[in-house]
């Protein structure tokens, strides 16, 4: 593939199709050479490191992760948008499984504001305006639907919950279900402290 053309942009997006098609630790300055038929040297005027590289991945992940969790969520409240929410989750996980690992990639603090990331957190706590949480309540209940969509995910991509019944899909739907109520009934002050063993 000629060396012409080469952008940014170009080469993330190369990047996001190998994290998807080999996986996130697949993407490295020196399999996207392969990727263009180019030497490693030649990227470097676009790209500082292999770092660099997955962290534009992150972003672009993050980004489109976004765009379809908004779509999924607008019009909809409550228990309809906590299932459009968590099912953009898991059908992006499907559909790009290295961009989906890749937004874990720890982002540095001034990249973390540029991204889309932000846009995930005030998504979250839209949907859960419906619910009339105070803010310490939302931060909680926000941290506990990133939780459980990105653990049932990772869960049920690595296998998890081939081998025994009921159907992953029943359980996902029943976890929909559970966050629902769960949201509608949070507990206004903390469980007491047990005791310490």
């Amino acid at each position: 593939m000629a060396r012409a053309g080469l952008t940014p942009e170009r080469l993330t997006r190369a990047a996001a199709q190998i994290a998807d098609e080999r996986g996130f630790d697949a993407v490295t300055v020196a399999e996207l050479a392969r990727h263009f038929d180019v030497k490693p040297a030649s990227l470097y005027s676009h790209i500082a490191s292999t770092g660099d590289l997955r962290a534009r991945v992150a972003m672009l992940a993050l980004e489109e992760m976004a765009g379809l969790s908004a779509e999924a969520v607008a019009g909809r409240a409550r228990a309809e948008a906590v299932s459009a929410l968590g099912n953009s989750y898991r059908d992006y996980a499907r559909a790009h499984p290295g961009r989906f690992a890749a937004t874990q990639y720890r982002l540095d603090p001034a990249a973390a504001a540029a991204s889309a990331g932000p846009r995930h957190s005030a998504l979250s706590r839209a949907i859960l305006r419906g619910y009339d949480l105070g803010q310490e309540e939302a931060t909680h209940a926000v941290r506990l639907l990133g939780s459980t969509f990105r653990g049932f995910v990772d869960l049920e991509r690595a296998g998890g919950f081939a081998h025994g019944a009921p159907d992953a899909e029943e359980s996902w739907n029943a976890i929909l279900l559970g966050l629902h109520t769960l949201l509608a009934h949070w507990p206004s002050h903390p469980a007491p402290e047990g005791p310490h063993v």
